[in-house]
């Protein structure tokens, strides 16, 4: 998931949870908008993540085993 994705979930979420008045027989649209929110807040915690751990410079060493008379 990237985090534009997670931020649409957040969104969509917070929509269906505090915009939406609407009551459907069956189905809860608040629960799906809470359930929506935390999946896109742990989406966005996790691509957060990923993307600050992977993203750094990595300390890479060059060996050289020639031999210097050549």
């Amino acid at each position: 998931m990237s985090i534009g994705s997670a931020i649409v979930l957040i969104a969509v979420g917070a929509i269906l949870k505090f915009a939406v008045t609407a009551h459907v027989s069956g189905f809860n649209i608040q629960t799906a908008g809470v359930v929506l929110l935390v999946v896109g807040i742990v989406g966005l915690v996790l691509a957060l993540v990923y993307t600050f751990t992977y993203s750094r410079q990595r300390d890479v060493r060059v060996v050289d085993d020639r031999d210097p008379r050549y």
